[in-house]
């Protein structure tokens, strides 16, 4: 793709939006972006292409432009975006010029829940073997930023979202695959759409390239014949090619079985993340990664923020700031991670998902003695707990993450935890996850005072 010149359209200017911005304006493109957002609500940006904003922001249409570049929240069906494309315009996004122009092998990593953790710990174990590597995408770098400091001997570790793959083009060297439940059913037409965007990051592999999909779940697996690569495996259930749990141990089987070590010396919580462990081990390696590099990464990785945060203690009562997690999956894995007694804070603005087999599971569970539900599908969740005959109190959170906090140290005692792991996303009553997040250890901070 050659900008200089060229008419090019940016749609949307949040983080994504603003890389392809400050990249397109370097290549010295003539720009023009459009938000829904009004133009004060918009980050401040320097001058040099034109502005379009407010919630007719399309009205005017696309015809006339050399690129369309969309932004991951833009769906590439738009019937403005089409109509560009039959005028002869190219659509592309950040992450379709970034494969494009990218020197140095990409490690894609993509899945419904894991994806930042698993990609962030490749580049650990990457870092720790002394790899010239990038963490880069919806954590780490904004990628287009990187192109000018890569080279062919660099690494660079992506996570990927549906958003990102459903019109890529071309796949990563190597490829990993998580667990694909159900999610953004608000975006996306139905599952099948879901799942069809996310094995884009197979679809154009070559016989040069690899792919390591998680065995234990039927969706990933259903990826290997999709693939021209050499495909490896990770389980925490069997022992396969790649990276696998045997009796407790981490084992790494990519050229021959080597003992990573135990699980009892994990810093990260939860089974599912020996899943993202497991995942990460064998592509580091594929990678290039020793075997001492793993090691002293996977033992020393204690997990990102607003995945399993321990946010404080108060009165022997643990608090975890599980923010990070907008969906039934993670948070049962979540839940699964502690057997003390368990106070649960759920609900938030909607993203059109069924949460009936996950109060079936709630209520299953024996040391779930108390559920806050909040925000927008607070109702729904607790009406599918009455339903599924939830026997822990239920109580109405509260209008705001102070009054959450209070309410739970309140019928909490000494040894429990109360974990925010809320299954929907953020949007009635914060910013983001990340914001909510943060007022929850604000909170936790402040009960003692």
């Amino acid at each position: 793709m050659k900008f200089q010149g060229k008419k090019v359209a940016v749609i949307g200017l949040g983080v994504e939006g603003q890389d392809s911005l400050q990249f397109l304006l370097q290549n010295g493109a003539l720009v023009t972006v459009f938000d829904q957002k009004e133009k004060e609500q918009l980050a401040p940006i320097k001058s040099g292409f034109e502005l379009v904003t407010g919630p007719d922001y399309l009205k005017g249409g696309l015809i006339g432009f050399d690129y369309v570049v969309r932004s991951p929240g833009v769906r590439p069906d738009l019937p403005e975006i089409a109509e560009a494309v039959k005028s002869g315009a190219k659509l592309t996004s950040a992450i379709n010029i970034f494969f494009e122009l990218c020197p140095a092998r990409i490690i894609g990593v993509t899945g419904t829940k894991g994806k930042g953790t698993t990609a962030t710990l490749i580049h650990e174990c990457l870092k720790a073997s002394g790899k010239n590597t990038y963490l880069a995408g919806n954590i780490g770098t904004p990628y287009l930023e990187l192109l000018s400091h890569l080279t062919r001997s660099d690494l660079v570790v992506l996570e990927m979202s549906s958003f990102q793959l459903i019109d890529i083009e071309r796949s990563p060297h190597i490829a990993v695959v998580l667990n694909i439940t159900t999610d953004h059913l608000d975006w996306h037409k139905n599952r099948e759409e879901y799942v069809q965007a996310k094995e884009n990051i197979v679809r154009f592999q070559t016989e040069k390239d690899f792919v390591v999909l998680m065995k234990d779940y039927e969706t990933p697996c259903s990826f290997a014949p999709k693939t021209k690569a050499e495909v490896f495996w990770a389980s925490i259930k069997e022992e396969v090619k790649g990276g696998y749990i045997k009796k407790g141990k981490i084992v790494l089987n990519v050229e021959k079985a080597v003992e990573i070590g135990s699980v009892d010396k994990l810093l990260l919580l939860g089974t599912h993340n020996w899943e993202n462990i497991v995942l990460a081990t064998c592509a580091a390696k594929l990678a290039g990664a020793t075997v001492e590099g793993i090691k002293q990464a996977v033992f020393t990785f204690a997990g990102l923020p607003h995945r399993l945060e321990l946010a404080g203690e108060y009165q022997g009562i643990k608090f975890y700031n599980d923010s990070f997690a907008t969906s039934p999956t993670p948070t049962l894995a979540a839940v699964n991670s502690f057997s003390k007694p368990l106070i649960l804070i759920l609900g938030g603005s909607s993203k059109g998902l069924d949460y009936t087999e996950m109060a079936r599971k709630l209520a299953a569970k024996k040391n779930v003695k108390a559920i806050i539900y909040m925000g927008e599908v607070g109702g729904q969740i607790k009406q599918d707990l009455e339903n599924a005959g939830f026997k822990g109190q239920l109580i109405g959170g509260g209008k705001n993450m102070a009054e959450i906090i209070k309410n739970a140290a309140q019928i909490a005692e000494s040894g429990d935890i109360v974990l925010l792991s809320p299954s929907a996303a953020s949007f009635d009553m914060f910013k983001d996850y990340k914001d909510r997040g943060e007022q929850f250890k604000k909170a936790v901070r402040q009960l003692g005072s």
